[in-house]
This record gives structure tokens, C-alpha cells and sequence, in this order.
């Protein structure tokens, strides 16, 4: 809980944030096929760098949107644990369940090694691997909390996966017909490339129910794969820590550990369909406003002045697990 003094510092971003989190409910309402989520980073973009805004969002507003940009996304993303059943994860099977792991395994490296290619910093490369393997800028959030990456250092990552985010949600449905792509195949190809869960929504349901339905259930079953990937990291980092002497980080931060509790009870079926649209609705506007204040820190002029290097790697690593996604997909349903 913030102090009364912090408090008083941080309502003006805050309802900044929630105001714009608003908007883009209200937009995307409006015009389905674009997520709110990457509203809420636009307008973020455009908060920072229109003249009369910016000034406001660097300085009196900038205490709120740095407490969005990091503690509301971690709280949003134990939330996010409640869209995670390993009951329809499961109900994939096995096999489908290794290609996708295998997915996010080869999209990371792959990713990471693209990212370092073009000599972006190692713990950038790491962030933006995270990102594009996993579940956008939820996981980007959970490993820079893991590793100790700091704020300003998410921002580039972030920018990137959401870029990207976009860029499938007009391409690859444009790709369905001439690549003869059937509704559980585009739906497979969806859930196993596409970034965040809104993008990946926003890309399915332009093939119909089936499509959307196989694209989430993919999907979650990357997201679930954020809880893994973190305790690895965490513990490479603690035993680095250990070894310098530092002060040794958590292996897992309660935030994952909250979001492994909610994904356990969301599997057991305790929860009714009321609660979880209400959570549902409660982790759009955690993760909204934490992606507007991250949105809101990035500079276009800077972006475009340093992140040319990045902007490369970000294209070359989504047409990369673009072409892992696909393969999976044809793998996961073979044509009889």
C-alpha cells in the first residue's frame, strides 16, 4: 500500500492510466478486431510525445505511471492466471503440447541469439525473447521483476512485441487462403506465434469460432509456460548472485507464485463464470494501465535515433516464429 504522500504523487499518472484504459475498452468495443492492450501502449506512445502532453506525462504525472508500469502489471499478471485451465491445456494431448513447447523453447533462443546478432544489450535480448516466445508484455514484465532489469529497460522490449503484435493481426489472416490454411490450422498458427492474448484474439476470430477457439487454448498453453521459464531464470540468477557476493534475489517472485495459485484455481472449477469475466475484466485494466505507463516513458525521437538495430531483430524473430508456429500448427493437425 502507498504511503499518504506517495499516494498523493502517484494519482495524477494513475488516472491518467485508468482514463486511457477506458478509452481503449471503449475503441476496441467499437472495433473488435483491434486489441485494447495495444491501444493502451499507443496511447501511451502518444501521451509521451505530443507537444503539451509529454511535458506532463515526464514530470508531474510520470511517479503514477511508474508504479503502473510495475507493479500493476505484476499484479495483472497473477490475474492473468485465472485465464489459464490445465484442464483444456491438457486437452490437447501430449504430443501437441511438446510441439509447443518446443515452439517457445526454439522462438527464445532463436530470438535471443537474433537479438545479440544485431548487438542489442544481453539483458534487452533477454527481454524481447521472453516477450515474443511467451505471452508479450506480461512476460517481460515477470522476467525483468525476476532478473532485476530495470524499468527504463523494458520500455524498447515492450514497444517491440507490441509492434509486432500489431503486424500479425493484419498479415496473418491475409495468409489464411493462399497457404490453404484450414480454421484449426490458422487457429494452431495463431495460439502458437502471435504474442499477447489479445492479439492472438483479434487474429483468430477473423477465421471463425473453431479458429478462435483452438488459438486461445494454444495460446494458454504458452502463457502457462511463463511459470517455468521464470523459476529457470530466477535461478540462474540467484546462483550468479551467490557467486558475487550480492544479495541473493528470490528464486520465484510471489507474483508468479500468485499466478500459479490462480491458475490452479481456475483448473479446479471452483470459480464461477461471473468471477471470471469480472477478472477478466480486472486484468485488462491492470495490465492497460501498466502498459500505458510503460508506452508513456517511450520517446519516438530516442526510438528511432537507437532502436533501428532492434526495430530488425524485432522482424527477423517474428517471421521466425511465424514460420515455427506454422509448422507446428500442420503438425498438430495433419491433413487426413
Amino acid at each position: 500500500m502507498l504511503p499518504t504522500r506517495s499516494a498523493a504523487a502517484a494519482a495524477p499518472g494513475l488516472l491518467a492510466a485508468a482514463a486511457a484504459v477506458a478509452v481503449a475498452v471503449a475503441v476496441h468495443l467499437l472495433l473488435p478486431a483491434v486489441p485494447a492492450m495495444t491501444l493502451a501502449v499507443v496511447l501511451g506512445l502518444m501521451a509521451a510525445n505530443l507537444p503539451g502532453v509529454a511535458a506532463w506525462t515526464a514530470g508531474p504525472a510520470r511517479p503514477g505511471l511508474d508504479f503502473a508500469g510495475k507493479h500493476l502489471m505484476r499484479a495483472g499478471i497473477v490475474v492473468l492466471g485465472l485465464k489459464v485451465s490445465l484442464g483444456d491445456v491438457l486437452g490437447l494431448g501430449w504430443a501437441a503440447l511438446l510441439l509447443v513447447a518446443a515452439v517457445v523453447a526454439a522462438a527464445f533462443a532463436g530470438t535471443y541469439g537474433i537479438s545479440r546478432l544485431f548487438r542489442l544489450p544481453p539483458r534487452v535480448s533477454l527481454l524481447v525473447a521472453t516477450g515474443f516466445a511467451i505471452c508479450g508484455a506480461s512476460a517481460i514484465g515477470a522476467m525483468a521483476a525476476v532478473r532485476r532489469i530495470r524499468q527504463e529497460e523494458t520500455v524498447l522490449p515492450v514497444a517491440l512485441v507490441t509492434l509486432c503484435g500489431t503486424l500479425a493481426i493484419g498479415v496473418l489472416p491475409l495468409l489464411a487462403r493462399p497457404l490453404g490454411l484450414d480454421a484449426e490450422i490458422f487457429g494452431a498458427w495463431t495460439g502458437a506465434s502471435v504474442h499477447d492474448v489479445g492479439q492472438v484474439v483479434a487474429t483468430a476470430q477473423t477465421a471463425g469460432a473453431t479458429a478462435l477457439a483452438v488459438a486461445v487454448v494454444v495460446k494458454l498453453s504458452r502463457v502457462i509456460l511463463l511459470a517455468p521459464v521464470v523459476a529457470i531464470a530466477g535461478i540462474h540468477h540467484r546462483l550468479g548472485a551467490e557467486a558475487d557476493g550480492a544479495t541473493r534475489p528470490p528464486v520465484i517472485p510471489l507474483f508468479v507464485i500468485g499466478f500459479v495459485a490462480l491458475a490452479g484455481l481456475r483448473t479446479a472449477g471452483w470459480l464461477s463464470p461471473a468471477v471470471l469475466d469480472a477478472a477478466a475484466a480486472l486484468q485488462d485494466a491492470l495490465l492497460g494501465m501498466a502498459l500505458f505507463g510503460l508506452g508513456s516513458a517511450v520517446r519516438v525521437r530516442q526510438l528511432l535515433h537507437t532502436g533501428g538495430r532492434a526495430l530488425l531483430a524485432a522482424l527477423a524473430s517474428w517471421l521466425l516464429i511465424a514460420l515455427l508456429g506454422l509448422g507446428a500448427a500442420f503438425l498438430m493437425f495433419p491433413a487426413t
